[in-house]
């Protein structure tokens, strides 16, 4: 399996920028997509972005033209950039590695946009 831990979040003003971190470490070879999932108090978790192994990517409606979801194989990292924010996109944040076992999740970090 493998062990996620996200950093970045933080409190932004709206049109602002963040840019969030996902460190992955374990079975790494065996990660197929990778992605970033939000949950907004009393919302269901919704997938935001995600990017294969092969380096397709896909992104929630949205936040296309605002967020850019990149990795960098040598650091075993994705990031997810953040341009443009808006207080609806205030939300906890996880990361999510998909593989044999499922998904596996990191903690999660807040991300706060203030209008």
């Amino acid at each position: 399996q493998v062990q996620l831990v996200e950093s970045g979040g933080g409190l932004v003003q709206a049109g602002g920028s963040l840019i969030l971190s996902c460190a992955a470490s374990g079975t790494i070879k065996s990660i197929t997509v990778m992605g970033w999932y939000r949950q907004a108090p009393g919302k269901q978790r919704e997938k935001v972005a995600a990017i294969s192994s092969r380096g397709s990517t896909n992104y929630l409606d949205s936040v296309k033209g605002r967020f850019t979801i990149s990795r960098d194989n040598a650091k075993n990292t994705v990031y997810l950039q953040m341009n443009s924010l808006k207080p609806e996109d205030t939300a906890v944040y996880y990361c999510g590695a998909d593989g044999y076992w499922g998904t596996e999740w990191g903690q999660g970090t807040q991300v706060t946009v203030s209008s």
